[in-house]
């Protein structure tokens, strides 16, 4: 299948590039940005990472998408949809995920970007729910779930795995959002599809290598 790219307003949601490799290296090894993760990212784990996720998007044609800005064509992290890889409680579920450098935090971004993907879910892949999960203390994160209509589901919250059971990282929370929720609320009215409707791209560059 070939990769979309989804397009918004501001950005591009594409396939990977190997001169993604770099910025997506300085992301990972910022505090600030992987301080709800279990730990900073070298550069051969955060190639790794770069190389699965991008990987999943060549061989299923959507994922966890690299994130252009079009004004400057800069990368500025990434932003999909994913299936969880830990053997959660409340599988099996797809996932909308983002991270972002922090240049790029406070200006709506990963908001548009998963409004998107979540467009790309329901009305092209046809799910009936998307999730979304992160520590209990990433109030941040949580914000964004819930500008996207989601709902946290208290009975779901759970202790990540990849985590210490000390770590007061540890419990997260689980939010939800099904599809006959996402199509009441009018989240795809056409004056957004305009910017945001898939298209399969021309000319796009090699993603990162497997």
């Amino acid at each position: 299948m070939s990769p979309v790219t989804l397009v918004t307003e501001r950005l591009l949601l594409r396939p990977w590039h190997d001169e993604d490799l770099p910025p997506f290296a300085d992301l990972n090894a910022d505090p600030e940005v992987m301080r709800y993760f279990p730990s900073l990212l070298t550069r051969e784990e955060s190639d790794a990472m770069a190389a699965r996720i991008a990987g999943a998007v060549e061989r299923d044609g959507w994922g966890l998408w690299a994130l252009e800005r079009r004004d400057t064509g800069g990368f500025i992290g990434f932003t999909g949809l994913a299936v969880p890889r830990f053997d959660f409680p409340f599988l099996p579920a797809v996932e909308v995920g983002w991270r972002l450098a922090r240049s790029a935090w406070g200006q709506g971004f990963a908001t548009e970007a998963a409004l998107a993907s979540l467009d790309h879910g329901f009305d092209s892949l046809g799910l009936e729910e998307v999730v979304s999960l992160t520590s209990a203390q990433n109030e941040r994160s949580q914000a964004v779930m819930r500008r996207l209509g989601m709902a946290r589901d208290g009975q779901a919250d759970f202790e990540h795995p990849a985590y210490p059971p000390e770590d007061p990282l540890r419990p997260h929370v689980l939010y939800r959002l099904r599809r006959d929720t996402w199509s009441a609320r009018g989240a795809h009215s056409s004056d957004r599809d305009a910017d945001r409707r898939p298209r399969t791209p021309d000319g796009v560059g090699t993603a990162a290598a497997t």
